[in-house]
Parts: structure tokens; C-alpha cells; sequence
């Protein structure tokens, strides 16, 4: 091993801010999560209760098993296509994929019809899908384009938030962009030189106080122009659920989660989860420009309660009355306000003609 990489990430990231400068937050993020040998998302499993954070996937099987019946009505709306393509972006251990193709294999010829691809860069969860979905014989891909040929169906959980963001700063001039930089000797935050015209930023945010954050989601918008692009090529639609906000505007979300606390997001670099809140309305608008028809936003809990959860609980609880209080525990916390409800979004682009269920009554 070189000597670079037997470095703490830490100490890599100071290196590169003494031999070139301040970085910008997406390229702090960008390092801490994605680090070939030390990034946060290249190492352990961060998820349940002995990592960082738990997913709705991990709460409940109601939670995969519903939007297992919002695909399989997509895929019976567009003439039951075989073959076509299901993707997952960040499918952590394979429990939602595990969850979708239970319910979905139910319905005729499903199974037979679909390829499922999965998006992964944590080497110890590819393990666990491939455990997890060996009977299904997934393929992992690194780029949307190594897609097969067919129609294309995509399920994003909690996977836009991890994408790398810039902030910027207002001040009496303009914008200034929030850097990464060394202050005595320790990682801090500082303002960029470059004051940027207010004209220059969204209309939203133009008239925005000194003092005020915008962040900027290029990583997530790229990424979703690039799939939009594939799914409006091949027809299907894309579902993607995620903590965030319906429109664009000034606020800091910036986040730093460790054992299920949050954290300073500048210590510990590789060692912590970084994630931010979603701007939608900036996704609604790369995604709209490719011909897909972007559908109303909803929050999870309306979502899932339009697909069936307060039916599948009920039928849970009678299966299982031993555990019923379990069952309505994890029901709540996805659809309530207290949890999941309100604070986490569903987005669905479809083809047009599509009637995505739970987003057209």
C-alpha cells in the first residue's frame, strides 16, 4: 500500500487543502463518503441498529411489499413488457428488493419478465444483496447506459440525500461559497473570495437575507437528468423517496448521523454519514425537461396510506397478534407525523399515459 493511502482520510483531506486550497463542500463530501479505501460508503455496513441509521425498509416489510404493488401496477399499465428492467439505486442489504419481489412475483409472469440491476458501491452490502437475492440473480451496474435494452423501472430510497452538495452563503455582496479549509490547524468551514451577483442564484432565493444558506444539488440533479433521460428513451417511470423539501429555497440541512446521533459533519471524515435534504422542485425540473411526466409530490405517509398500509397492518395483526403492537409501532413510524410521515417525500416521473398508483386517484 502507498503511503497516501495508509493515511487516516483526516489526514488526506488536510494534504489536499494545504497543497490546494479550500475545498468546496461537495468535494469534502464527495471524499468522505465515496473514498476509494476510506470512504464512509466503501466500508462497514452503516445500517440497523448496531450502525448509523435505520431505513423504512428496516422498520417494516410493508414498506417494500407496497411499493412492490405500486411496480407491478406500473408494469401492468405498460402491457406487462418482457423482458424490462427494475433498478435500484443504493439497495443497502437487499431488504426492499427482497420485500418488492415477494409481493411482485405474485403476479403472472413477473418474475419471468424482470431484470433486476442494482446500483452499489459498498463492497460489504453487495455481499449481503448477493446473499440476500441470489434467486433472483441480480446484476450490479456502475452506470445507467450498462442497462440492458428494455423498458425501465427505478426505485430510489433514501439515495439522492447522500449526493454531494455545495452551499453558499449571503452576504452585503452576494454569494460566497462555503469552503472546507484549516483553521488552526483544524478542519473548518470559511466563505469563498468570490462574491456571486444575487441575479445569478434561482428566483427563489434572490431576495434571500445576509446570513442565509442556499444549497445546491448538482450531484443529485445530474444523476437524475442522466436516468431521466434513460427511462424517457425506453418508457417506465422512477420512484424515488427521500427526505427533503417541495421547493426551492434558503436553509441549511447539511447533517452529520454516527451510531444514530447526529454529529460535527467535520469530524471524523469517513467515519460519519453526510447527507442533506432534497430539492425536489430542482429534480421536478431536470426530469421535466425529458418528456417524463413529473406527478405531484406527496409525503411518504399519504403515499403509502393511498397504496394500502393501514389495510396490510390490519392483515399483519391478524397473522400475527402476538406481534400487533410491533406491527402498529412501525406502521407509525412511517406514516406519522412523529416519524417518517411528513418529513420524507415521494417523487414519481412516469412515461406519459401512465397512471402511477397512490400519485393519480
Amino acid at each position: 500500500m502507498s503511503e497516501p493511502e495508509s493515511r487516516e482520510l483526516s489526514d488526506l483531506i488536510e494534504m489536499q487543502i494545504r497543497s490546494q486550497g479550500p475545498m468546496s463542500i461537495a468535494s469534502y463530501m464527495g471524499l468522505c463518503l465515496t473514498h476509494p479505501k476510506q470512504g464512509y460508503y466503501r466500508r462497514a455496513d452503516p445500517l440497523g441498529a448496531a450502525g448509523d441509521f435505520v431505513t423504512a425498509p428496516e422498520i417494516s416489510q410493508m414498506f417494500g411489499e407496497l411499493v412492490g404493488f405500486f411496480l407491478v401496477n406500473l408494469w401492468q399499465q405498460m402491457q406487462e413488457p418482457n423482458p424490462f428492467n427494475l433498478l435500484e439505486l443504493g439497495p443497502g442489504r437487499g431488504t426492499l428488493m427482497s420485500d418488492i419481489m415477494r409481493v411482485a412475483c405474485r403476479a403472472e409472469g413477473f418474475r419471468e419478465a424482470v431484470r433486476i440491476n442494482l446500483l452499489e458501491t459498498n463492497p460489504a452490502l453487495i455481499e449481503q444483496q448477493r446473499l440476500q437475492l441470489s434467486e433472483y440473480q441480480p446484476k450490479w451496474v456502475d452506470e445507467f447506459d450498462e442497462l440492458e435494452d428494455g423498458p425501465l423501472l427505478v426505485v430510489a430510497n433514501e439515495f439522492f440525500d447522500a449526493l454531494p452538495i455545495r452551499q453558499f452563503v449571503r452576504d452585503a455582496d452576494g454569494w460566497r461559497e462555503r469552503l472546507v479549509g484549516l483553521i488552526d490547524d483544524r478542519l473548518g468551514f470559511g466563505l469563498g473570495p468570490t462574491a456571486i451577483p444575487p441575479t445569478a442564484m434561482p428566483e427563489a432565493v434572490q431576495n434571500a437575507e445576509p446570513g442565509e444558506v442556499f444549497e445546491v444539488g448538482i450531484t443529485a440533479g445530474e444523476v437524475m437528468g442522466r436516468l431521466a433521460v434513460q427511462v424517457a428513451r425506453r418508457g417506465g417511470a422512477i420512484l424515488a423517496i427521500d427526505y427533503g423539501y417541495p421547493e426551492t429555497g434558503v436553509g441549511e440541512t447539511l447533517q452529520a448521523v454516527r451510531q444514530h446521533r447526529y454529529a460535527d459533519p467535520l469530524e471524523a471524515p469517513g467515519e460519519t454519514d453526510l447527507s442533506a435534504h432534497v430539492d425536489f422542485n430542482a429534480l421536478k425540473a431536470v426530469t421535466s425537461r425529458t418528456g417524463l411526466e413529473v406527478h405531484p409530490l406527496l409525503d411518504q405517509g399519504t403515499f403509502l396510506w393511498r397504496m394500502g398500509i393501514g389495510e396490510r397492518a390490519a392483515a399483519l395483526v391478524k397473522a400475527n397478534p402476538d406481534h400487533a403492537d410491533a406491527i402498529t409501532v412501525a406502521r407509525d413510524r412511517l406514516i406519522g407525523e412523529k416519524g417518517m410521515g411528513t418529513l420524507f417525500k415521494a417523487f414519481c416521473a412516469a412515461s406519459p399515459g401512465l397512471k402511477p398508483h397512490g400519485f393519480v386517484e
